[in-house]
């Protein structure tokens, strides 16, 4: 799959209809972002059953203000809904094959309960 434009009209949808998505938040005055690009749409031809999604801040300028985007590239990974990674800066190809690896391996099921856990303490605070 290729990647597909993230906006604030549809990011909602986009993340909680998938199991898996990266986002990259990008410019086009952005180098590195440049630079960072190929990779990204190369991973989201290799990984066809993941969401591969970019975020162009200066069209989105307040989608990266939900995120509190202070720069970029960032890339930020969901998994069931849940940002399970969120870093700036342009990762090499590898970098990026491991962290989707390492995403793929989590515990779903432990992070939702120790979710679920922080939430009901603050409740209870």
């Amino acid at each position: 799959m290729a990647t597909v434009t993230a906006t604030k009209d549809n990011f909602d949808e986009l993340v909680s209809s998938q199991d898996i998505v990266l986002v990259d938040f990008w410019a086009a005055w952005c180098a590195p972002c440049r630079m960072f690009a190929p990779t990204f749409e190369k991973a989201s031809e290799k990984y066809p059953d993941m969401t591969f999604a970019k975020v162009d801040t200066e069209a989105e300028q307040e989608l990266a203000a939900a995120f509190s985007i202070m720069s970029i590239p960032t890339l930020m990974v969901l998994r069931e809904n849940v940002i399970v990674y969120m870093e700036a800066g342009a990762l090499p190809e590898r970098s990026l094959e491991d962290l989707i690896t390492k995403v793929r391996e989590l515990d779903m099921e432990d992070i939702h309960r120790r979710i679920a856990e922080r939430e009901a303490a603050k409740t209870k605070s």
